[in-house]
């Protein structure tokens, strides 16, 4: 099962497509959090989710916008995607039958 930071930045990476490169993964997944992250939570979270086969990357060449400085790039396996699914699958099955926004019982 997925922890909800990992799902966040899965689905991160997974809405980012092809510009899934490490610095916009974190500051999509800040964004999608509303909340200040250490960048090293995420590529740390990259790097496990990576060692999982969740998902894969690449690193692509330098440019000179960037002085000549690789940037890596991911992008979720068919794995990550399953595992992103079942997660929101259970997620859904755990709040069914809860009326939302939820009362305190009377």
């Amino acid at each position: 099962m997925l922890g909800a930071f990992e799902q966040a930045v899965l689905l991160t990476t997974w809405k980012l497509d092809r510009e899934a490169y490490g610095r916009a993964v974190f500051r999509g997944t800040q964004e999608s959090l509303r909340r200040h992250l250490a960048a090293g939570a995420v590529y740390a979270t990259l790097n496990r989710l990576e060692e999982k086969g969740l998902i894969s990357s690449r690193l692509e060449k330098g440019t000179p916008v960037r002085n000549g400085r690789p940037r890596r790039y991911y992008h979720l396996s068919a794995a990550g995607i399953k595992a992103l699914n079942e997660a929101k699958a259970a997620i859904e099955e755990m709040w069914r039958g809860a009326q939302w926004p939820l009362a305190r019982h009377t």
